[in-house]
C-alpha cells in the first residue's frame, strides 16, 4: 500500500525555472517538472520505507529513501548545477544518508529545458523504483559514494542562456552536416581472421566497407549469420518516403561483398534491431517493435526471405533492442524499457522464461539500472572463454555516440550484475565519430554508426 503527504516546508522557488517551462509548454505541453496541484495528504498508518523528495522529512524509525539531483537535494538547485556544469546529470538514492543506487539518465534533446526536465525526472522515477523494489528484496546495500559538487550555478537565468545557445548552435551544425536527410545512418562490413573489436577494444586493423545505400533510405542495426556455408547480413532499413523501418536482408558473393539489401519482413510499424538466431534447428528472428508494444518471435518459413510471426513474447510494454541470451537452461531477454517519459535508451529490465516461446515473466528488481551508458544492447552476447559480453551503447552525449562492452556477472532470479563497459576506442578501420551495434559470425564483422 502506498499513501502520500505533503512536506512540512515549501520546495525551494524556481521562478525562472518555472517561466522557461511554461514559455515551452505552448510548444510542447506540460512538462514533468511543472507545478501540479498538491496531492492529498492525510496521516499514514504502520509504514516500511518513507520516500522523501523533499529532503525535508524528520528522522524517524523508519527508513528514509531520498533523492538528490546532480549533488542538489532539490530538484530547482539540480538543475541549475547541471545547466552550469554542462556535464551529463547524475541522480543519487540515500537511504537515511547513506547512498545506495545511483542514476545517469540520457538527454535526448540537449535544446529544450523541458525535454531534458523529463528526461532527468523520468529517470528518478525509474531509480526509486528500482530502489524500493532492491530495498523489498533485501537488496539494497551501500556503494561508492561521490564527494559533494562543486556549486558552478550562477543564477538559473545566467547558466540557462548558454545552455540553450549550445544547444541551438549544435541543432544547426547538425542539420548542416546531414543535409536534406533528417537522420542518417551507415552499415560496415570487413571479413577478418582472428580477433575482431569485442577482443581489442578498438576499431583497428582491417578497415570496414560501407553498406552503400541510394540516398532515399539507410540502413542500421547489422546483425550477421551464418549458415550452410553462406553469410547473410539482416539490417533495418529505413526509407524516407514511408518513415517506417522494416527488415532486409543481403548476401555475401564470393567476391567478399554483400549484395543490395531486399526487404523479408514489413509491419503496420516500425522494425529495426533484427536479432536473428538458430535454436533447435531452425531460424528466429526477434526484431524491435516497440512501436506497437509488443516482442514477437518470428520464424523462418523459408530463410531468409520468409518469415511468419510465432509468438507473442511480451505484451503491451514498450521493451527496445530486446537481446537474447540462454543461460544454464533458462531464457533471457535484456533491453531497456520505456514507461512513458524520459528517453527510451537509459533504463535496463530483464525478463526470463523456462523456454524460449515463453512464458515470460519480469525480474522481480526491474527496473535493473539507468544509466546511459551501460543499459541498452547495441548487439548480441558475445562469448569469451567463460565469460558473457554485452556491448551497450553510450549514450552520454548524444544517442549513438559510442559503445561499450560489459561483461555479466550475474544473472538469475535474485539479481543482475555487470561489470563497468569499456569503451570500444576509435580507429582507423572505420572512420567515424563511433559506433552503434557490433555483431560477428565467422570471419565477418559488422558494425554501424550514425552518418
Amino acid at each position: 500500500m502506498v499513501s502520500s503527504g505533503l512536506a512540512p516546508a515549501p520546495v525551494p522557488a524556481a521562478r525562472w525555472l518555472d517561466k522557461v517551462l511554461d514559455i515551452e509548454s505552448r510548444r510542447f505541453g506540460p512538462s514533468l517538472a511543472s507545478r501540479s496541484v498538491p496531492l492529498p495528504s492525510g496521516e499514514p498508518g504502520p509504514v516500511d520505507l518513507i520516500v522523501d523528495l523533499t529532503a525535508t522529512a524528520a528522522r524517524r524509525d523508519t527508513p528514509v529513501l531520498t533523492l538528490e539531483f546532480c549533488g542538489h537535494g532539490a530538484f530547482p538547485a539540480g538543475v541549475a548545477e547541471m545547466l552550469a556544469s554542462d556535464r551529463s546529470p547524475e541522480l543519487a538514492a540515500r537511504l537515511d544518508g547513506v547512498a545506495v543506487a545511483r542514476g545517469r539518465p540520457m538527454l535526448s534533446d540537449r535544446l529544450w529545458l523541458s525535454r531534458s526536465c523529463n528526461d532527468l525526472l523520468a529517470g528518478a522515477i525509474s531509480l526509486v523504483a528500482q530502489s524500493v523494489a532492491r530495498f523489498f528484496a533485501g537488496e539494497l546495500v551501500p556503494i561508492a559514494d561521490s564527494p559533494a559538487p562543486i556549486p558552478r550555478s550562477r543564477g538559473f537565468f545566467r547558466s540557462y542562456l548558454p545552455f540553450f545557445c549550445k544547444g541551438l548552435a549544435e541543432r544547426v551544425v547538425q542539420k548542416i552536416r546531414l543535409g536534406r536527410r533528417p537522420f542518417y545512418w551507415q552499415v560496415a562490413y570487413r571479413l577478418i581472421d582472428g580477433p575482431g573489436v569485442a577482443e581489442t577494444g578498438q576499431l583497428d586493423g582491417t578497415p570496414f566497407t560501407v553498406l552503400a545505400d541510394d540516398g532515399q533510405r539507410f540502413y542500421a542495426d547489422p546483425f550477421v549469420l551464418e549458415r550452410d556455408g553462406r553469410h547473410y547480413l539482416f539490417v533495418e532499413e529505413f526509407p524516407y518516403a514511408t518513415g517506417r523501418g522494416v527488415i532486409s536482408v543481403a548476401e555475401l558473393d564470393d567476391d567478399g561483398a554483400f549484395d543490395v539489401p531486399r526487404v523479408v519482413l514489413e509491419e503496420a510499424h516500425h522494425l529495426s534491431y533484427p536479432q536473428v538466431f538458430a535454436h533447435a534447428g531452425e531460424i528466429f528472428m526477434i526484431p524491435e517493435s516497440s512501436a506497437a508494444r509488443e516482442v514477437v518471435l518470428y520464424r523462418a518459413a523459408q530463410f531468409p526471405d520468409r518469415w511468419v510471426r510465432d509468438t507473442v513474447l511480451i505484451a503491451d510494454r514498450n521493451f527496445n533492442d530486446a537481446t537474447l541470451l540462454e543461460s544454464d537452461g533458462r531464457f533471457w531477454l535484456l533491453g531497456t524499457e520505456w514507461f512513458g517519459h524520459g528517453s527510451a535508451s537509459d533504463t535496463m529490465a530483464v525478463y526470463s522464461a523456462p523456454s524460449l516461446r515463453g512464458p515470460w515473466t519480469a525480474h522481480q528488481l526491474n527496473p535493473i539500472a539507468v544509466d546511459h551508458s551501460a543499459t541498452r544492447p547495441g548487439g548480441a552476447f558475445i562469448r569469451q572463454g567463460h565469460a558473457l559480453v554485452l556491448p551497450v551503447q553510450n549514450g552520454s552525449r548524444a544517442y549513438g555516440g559510442g559503445l561499450g562492452l560489459m561483461r555479466l556477472e550475474r544473472l538469475d532470479d535474485f539479481d543482475v550484475r555487470f561489470t563497468p563497459p569499456r569503451p570500444i576506442e576509435p580507429g582507423t578501420a572505420w572512420a567515424r565519430a563511433g559506433i552503434h551495434t557490433l555483431n560477428r559470425a565467422g570471419n565477418v564483422e559488422v558494425v554501424d554508426s550514425a552518418g
